[in-house]
Protein backbone atom coordinates (compact mmCIF):
# COMPACT_ATOMS: atom_id res chain seq x y z
CA UNK A 1 0.00 0.00 0.00
CA UNK A 2 1.37 3.25 -0.84
CA UNK A 3 1.32 6.06 1.34
CA UNK A 4 -1.44 7.82 -0.37
CA UNK A 5 -3.93 4.98 -0.72
CA UNK A 6 -3.22 4.81 3.35
CA UNK A 7 -3.75 8.74 3.37
CA UNK A 8 -6.87 8.57 1.50
CA UNK A 9 -8.21 5.05 3.35
CA UNK A 10 -7.44 6.80 6.58
CA UNK A 11 -9.73 9.72 5.31
CA UNK A 12 -12.12 7.42 4.46
CA UNK A 13 -12.26 5.37 7.76
CA UNK A 14 -12.34 8.89 9.96
CA UNK A 15 -15.44 10.19 7.77
CA UNK A 16 -17.53 6.54 8.46
CA UNK A 17 -17.20 7.31 12.46
CA UNK A 18 -17.76 11.15 11.90
CA UNK A 19 -21.14 9.76 10.27
CA UNK A 20 -21.79 7.43 12.59
CA UNK A 21 -21.18 9.98 15.56
CA UNK A 22 -24.19 12.42 13.49
CA UNK A 23 -26.38 9.48 13.00
CA UNK A 24 -26.13 8.66 16.48
CA UNK A 25 -26.79 12.28 17.43
CA UNK A 26 -29.93 11.89 15.50
CA UNK A 27 -31.07 9.14 16.78
CA UNK A 28 -30.98 10.59 20.28
CA UNK A 29 -32.43 13.55 19.33
CA UNK A 30 -35.80 11.71 17.79
CA UNK A 31 -35.26 7.81 18.63
CA UNK A 32 -35.62 6.65 15.14
CA UNK A 33 -34.46 3.29 14.96
CA UNK A 34 -33.40 4.17 11.22
CA UNK A 35 -30.94 6.44 12.81
CA UNK A 36 -29.52 4.03 14.84
CA UNK A 37 -28.88 1.64 12.47
CA UNK A 38 -26.70 4.04 9.84
CA UNK A 39 -24.91 4.67 13.07
CA UNK A 40 -23.73 1.58 13.87
CA UNK A 41 -23.24 0.31 10.08
CA UNK A 42 -21.22 3.44 9.83
CA UNK A 43 -19.25 2.52 13.01
CA UNK A 44 -18.34 -0.90 11.85
CA UNK A 45 -17.62 0.39 8.25
CA UNK A 46 -15.09 2.66 9.86
CA UNK A 47 -13.31 0.66 12.20
CA UNK A 48 -13.23 -2.17 9.30
CA UNK A 49 -11.50 0.18 7.20
CA UNK A 50 -9.32 0.92 9.87
CA UNK A 51 -8.62 -2.83 10.44
CA UNK A 52 -7.60 -2.77 6.64
CA UNK A 53 -5.51 0.06 7.32
CA UNK A 54 -3.34 -1.52 10.16
CA UNK A 55 -3.01 -4.97 8.00
CA UNK A 56 0.17 -5.97 7.40
CA UNK A 57 -0.88 -7.07 3.76
CA UNK A 58 -3.90 -5.33 3.51
CA UNK A 59 -6.29 -6.76 0.09
CA UNK A 60 -9.98 -5.13 -0.21
CA UNK A 61 -10.88 -8.68 -1.88
CA UNK A 62 -10.60 -10.62 0.91
CA UNK A 63 -13.55 -12.44 2.16
CA UNK A 64 -13.52 -10.86 5.64
CA UNK A 65 -13.39 -7.47 4.75
CA UNK A 66 -16.56 -7.98 2.72
CA UNK A 67 -18.29 -10.51 5.12
CA UNK A 68 -17.74 -7.37 7.74
CA UNK A 69 -19.57 -4.82 5.35
CA UNK A 70 -22.06 -7.41 4.77
CA UNK A 71 -23.16 -7.39 8.01
CA UNK A 72 -23.00 -3.30 7.85
CA UNK A 73 -25.34 -3.53 4.97
CA UNK A 74 -27.66 -6.25 6.59
CA UNK A 75 -28.19 -3.69 9.69
CA UNK A 76 -29.31 -0.84 7.96
CA UNK A 77 -31.64 -3.10 5.71
CA UNK A 78 -32.87 -4.28 9.52
CA UNK A 79 -33.45 -0.45 10.27
CA UNK A 80 -35.30 0.18 6.87
CA UNK A 81 -37.33 -3.26 7.69
CA UNK A 82 -37.97 -1.77 10.81
CA UNK A 83 -38.88 1.31 9.95
CA UNK A 84 -41.31 0.00 7.74
CA UNK A 85 -43.09 -2.66 9.20
CA UNK A 86 -42.30 -2.58 12.79
CA UNK A 87 -44.85 -2.29 15.65
CA UNK A 88 -45.89 1.28 15.45
CA UNK A 89 -47.91 2.99 17.90
CA UNK A 90 -51.64 2.82 15.93
CA UNK A 91 -53.23 5.37 18.82
CA UNK A 92 -54.97 8.17 17.18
Amino acid sequence: MTQLQGFLLGIVSISSLIASLFFLKFWKKTRDSLFLAFSIAFFIEGINRIATLLTQHPNEGSPWIYTVRLFAFLIILAGILHKNYGAHDKTP
